[in-house]
């Protein structure tokens, strides 16, 4: 398969992941059709999309005519028949395996024999996704990472049952749209949110020990280990609704392995609705979007559910 035959991208799923993976396509020059469930998701979907053209060209970073031209390529779909002619379909839906394989056997139904059924899972089995599939061979994983636009790596993986070459043309598809592909094996949290979990679950651990406060701990990720972001601002940027289940997902699939352990810190936030950035609380409050930090660090000066 030549990633020359990927020219039209159907999306399922207009959350923040299926909006940036569109804005990027449509740059690289691909046709998208943009489907949800919701109807009003999808046009709020593709004004974000409008917006977002609108701002890069006044930054000079696109010119207006490229901006429009990419809108233009931004179709909605009222109907997940509207995928027919698809040269590959991703979606980005609920992080459930029984959703997700009523949709491949939906799409089975909908697409060409030879169009890629592609998964944005953060942590689940790509083999299990591809369970029941007429054709599990072109089921893939490709997990891109939030913000999309601005998160150069994405993950392309093999099931047990995937087709290799299915992989290969994502490899040059994620080249195409400006990111840096991995190839990775179909196993727990694949690469990034396996290797996450030292940094979250070990944060979590910290701070449940009351051993230092969240923002102690992600000034001394950032300041002393080199990341951009400490672990609870990175937690808050996912979003305990996505970043909570996926701990549990990845502990139960490695047998409940103790350094996998989820914190009861998190479970408790997620069910008080403290959820980071969307919610406007999470481990910090934020206010138009910008993060408040306490009023000194090391204090307990307004800061939001201590450990």
């Amino acid at each position: 398969m030549s990633t020359s035959t990927i020219d039209t991208l159907g999306i399922v799923g207009t959350g923040a992941m299926g909006r940036g993976i569109a804005q990027i396509a449509a740059q690289a020059g691909l046709t998208v059709r943009l489907f949800d469930t919701n109807a009003q998701a999808v046009t709020a979907a593709r004004q974000y999309l409008q917006d977002t053209f609108a701002k890069l060209a006044e930054k000079g970073k696109m010119s207006a005519e490229d901006g429009a031209a990419a809108l233009s390529r931004v179709v909605p779909c009222g109907a997940l028949e509207e995928m027919a002619d698809c040269d590959m379909v991703l979606e980005a839906i609920v992080e459930r395996l029984d959703v997700k394989r009523e949709l491949v056997a939906r799409l089975e139904a909908i697409v060409r024999a030879d169009a890629i059924i592609a998964s944005n899972t953060s942590s689940l089995s790509i083999t299990a996704i591809a369970v029941g599939a007429k054709h599990p061979g072109r089921v893939v994983g490709y997990h891109f990472f939030n913000p999309v636009p601005l998160m150069k790596v994405v993950e392309v993986i093999d099931g047990l049952s995937g087709d290799p070459a299915v992989g290969d043309a994502l490899m040059a598809l994620s080249r195409r749209m400006g990111h840096t592909p991995v190839r990775c094996k179909d196993m727990p949290g694949f690469i990034v949110n396996h290797a996450g979990r030292g940094m979250n679950i070990e944060g979590l651990k910290v701070a449940q020990e009351g051993v230092a406060q969240f923002a102690d701990i992600d000034a001394i990720m950032r300041e002393q280990a080199g990341f951009r972001m400490g672990p609870f601002e990175l937690m808050d940027l996912t979003g305990l609704d996505v970043s909570h289940p996926v701990m549990e997902s990845i502990y139960n699939q490695f047998y409940q392995e103790p350094r996998y352990r989820p914190s009861p810190i998190t479970a408790i936030r997620q069910v008080g609705g403290l959820l980071g950035r969307k919610a406007g609380a999470g481990f910090y409050r934020y206010v138009d979007g910008q993060k408040q930090l306490p009023a000194a660090v090391g204090s307990s000066v307004e800061r939001v559910g201590e450990p």
